[in-house]
């Protein structure tokens, strides 16, 4: 599979996208190591609900394309603020993908992820997006 590819399981299909990212891994002997493309998912639904999982990224102008293209009904955007986009930028990245939720991800784990779903929900008070937060554990139906 690459970007733009697209797998079929059952009734779930997967397409690979494009994100905006770095890829590397440092070995303890300080080599840094290449780890490939980076990488996020539209995973469709039998019922045709559409998720956009960006992964490790970036906002990029191309978010308007998935969002035209695919047009999801759900964004889990990174919010951590450090190693990825934080609030601001998932604020205009819903905008570029014209989604009408966000799950914030990849925030809160450890103290360099500043990013907090409430200042997104700040950001995004005058867009018609519903900012939706989970706790540890905590699943979505």
């Amino acid at each position: 599979m690459n970007k733009g590819g697209t797998v079929t399981v059952g009734d779930v299909k997967a397409t690979m996208v494009s994100a905006n990212h770095s890829s590397s891994f440092t070995e303890e002997n300080g080599t840094t190591v290449y780890l490939g493309e980076p990488a996020g998912y539209v995973i469709e639904f039998g019922n045709g609900y559409k998720i956009y999982h960006a992964g490790d990224t970036n906002v990029f102008g191309d978010m308007r394309i998935i969002g035209e293209i695919y047009q999801p009904d759900l964004a889990l955007l990174p919010i951590g603020d450090h190693f990825t986009m934080g609030p601001r930028e998932a604020a205009y990245a819903a905008q570029l993908l014209n989604v009408p939720a966000i799950l914030p991800i990849h925030y809160g784990t450890f103290p360099l992820l500043t990013g907090t779903p409430e200042e997104l929900r700040k950001l995004t008070a005058s867009q018609n997006v519903e900012v939706i937060s989970l706790e540890v554990g905590e699943t979505l139906d």
